[in-house]
């Protein structure tokens, strides 16, 4: 049986919870598909005690589901809370955001990129440039610090059960946060160098850090 709309939106958000209406329609609809079904589903969905409708660190309205484990605590545009004490607040990145940001770093290298959006299966991204072939596990900010640990221990599994190729290049891309750097830090530099993973840290702006 099909799933209904609101079980759509429920399911999404609670693997990237965060996330705003068009990036939710985008997910459950299609890309570019119309908004306002969702918005309202969404807005249905808030009466309900099911979800909530909070500002995110960028300003932008994201949608919750409502339990104590993933709800964030409220931000208003004018005055974002840090994320991570004693550093300035980053703005939210979902997974999405992410790789629309690297799709955009990697063309400018002349790399061309096929990217599995939303909950596509398969690798997240996979680049290439003549020979060259460049395979790219991608993470969103994720709204707990548990959570950006679960998925940074996610990845390099995924990773790792997709070095198939050789010669390929394997990474893993997630924001530019001092949660995931230290993360990263703290793999031994002998996972690094015996699995040849490395890692792409993306701001908000666009820049990519790339550290093997």
């Amino acid at each position: 049986m099909r799933s209904t709309l609101a079980e759509r939106i429920l399911t999404t958000l609670a693997a990237d919870p965060g996330l705003t209406d068009r990036q939710l329609t985008d997910r459950v609809q299609g890309k570019d598909k119309p908004q306002q079904s969702v918005n309202q589903e969404c807005r249905l969905l808030e009466r309900r005690g099911l979800l909530s409708r909070t500002h995110r660190p960028d300003g932008l309205i994201g949608n919750f589901p409502e339990s104590a484990a993933s709800r964030p605590v409220p931000v208003t545009p004018s005055a974002p809370q840090p994320a991570d004490k004693g550093t300035p607040a980053t703005p939210f990145l979902s997974e999405d955001d992410l790789k629309r940001l690297l799709e955009a770093w990697l063309h400018a290298q002349g790399w061309t990129t096929e990217i599995a959006w939303g909950r596509a299966q398969g690798a997240d991204i996979v680049a290439q440039r003549g020979a060259e072939t460049w395979i790219i596990e991608a993470k969103g900010s994720g709204s707990l610090p548990a959570m950006r640990a679960n998925y940074f221990l996610g990845m390099l599994g995924e990773t790792l059960q997709r070095m198939a190729l050789a010669d390929a290049r394997y990474s893993i891309a997630v924001p530019d946060m001092p949660q995931f750097r230290g993360l990263w830090r703290r793999l031994p530099v002998l996972a690094k160098s015996r699995t040849g993973i490395s890692a792409l840290f993306v701001a908000p702006d666009g820049a990519v850090a790339h550290e093997n």
